[in-house]
């Protein structure tokens, strides 16, 4: 083996999911692609199986298992927490306001990166904070393009609706006006991951008088921009 890492075992394990990678596999399919023998291409590939990083289909042939994504996700999570914390300083600067960074965990959200106002009223929230995915525009952003169930589900009992998600949909930004919290604005813009995904929300928020009635008219070029070079750090590979 030319790529061998002197670990045989994890060698062999490596060509199992190497060979998963283009697609199901029955056992015979995995012996002729990884040039293993029968018994042991078996105990591997159920070895992985118990720990999630294969599975099988309906049709009992062994595919990658849901492991690797949530590793995967976790990569790319380090990657955007090792990028935001830049993008959201610059962000703060551009626009005067404090800048967050959000991502969706079940039915809340959370503040997962913050840069402060270095002067005046701070009003950014702390990371670490859990809020509604029903009010605010960054859950506006985190609700918009997800299944047709999940967003049925997740506009019962919010403060916007289906109409709005669609314009937030079209113009790729979306905006807050005391929706959260009586007296603040936001403006928002989705992150997306290597497959398209929305995988967070990249916002300023501040109060109205400042970011006044209309705050997508003042920011929503700054807080676009910022989730795009979010966006881009998540693209790429290493």
């Amino acid at each position: 083996m030319d790529n061998s890492s002197g670990v045989g075992v994890l060698d062999k394990a490596a060509l199992v999911l190497s060979a998963l990678e283009s697609g199901p596999a029955t056992l015979a399919g995995l012996v002729g692609a990884t040039g293993l023998a029968r018994p042991t291409a078996h105990r591997l590939a159920v070895a992985l199986e118990h720990h999630r990083m294969v599975a099988r289909d309906m049709q009992g042939r062994f595919i990658l298992g849901p492991r690797l994504a949530e590793l995967a996700a976790a990569a790319g999570e380090d990657r955007l927490l090792a990028t935001a914390g830049p993008v959201l300083t610059h962000l703060r600067d551009v626009t005067g306001e404090s800048a967050q960074l959000y991502r969706r965990q079940g039915d809340m959200r959370i503040c997962v990166a913050a840069a402060e106002r270095l002067s005046g009223l701070r009003d950014t929230v702390p990371v670490g904070s859990t809020l509604t995915m029903k009010a605010g525009s960054s859950a506006q952003i985190l609700m918009a393009w997800e299944e047709p169930e999940r967003l049925h589900r997740g506009l019962q009992g919010a403060r916007f609706t289906a109409t709005a998600l669609s314009g937030v949909r079209r113009r790729g930004w979306a905006q807050s006006i005391g929706e959260r919290e009586p007296g603040v604005a936001s403006v928002s813009a989705p992150v997306r991951g290597p497959s398209n995904r929305v995988v967070a929300a990249v916002s300023v928020s501040g109060p109205i008088e400042r970011l006044t009635r209309h705050p997508g008219r003042m920011h929503a070029q700054a807080v676009i921009d910022a989730a795009a070079r979010l966006s881009e750090a998540l693209r790429r590979t290493g």
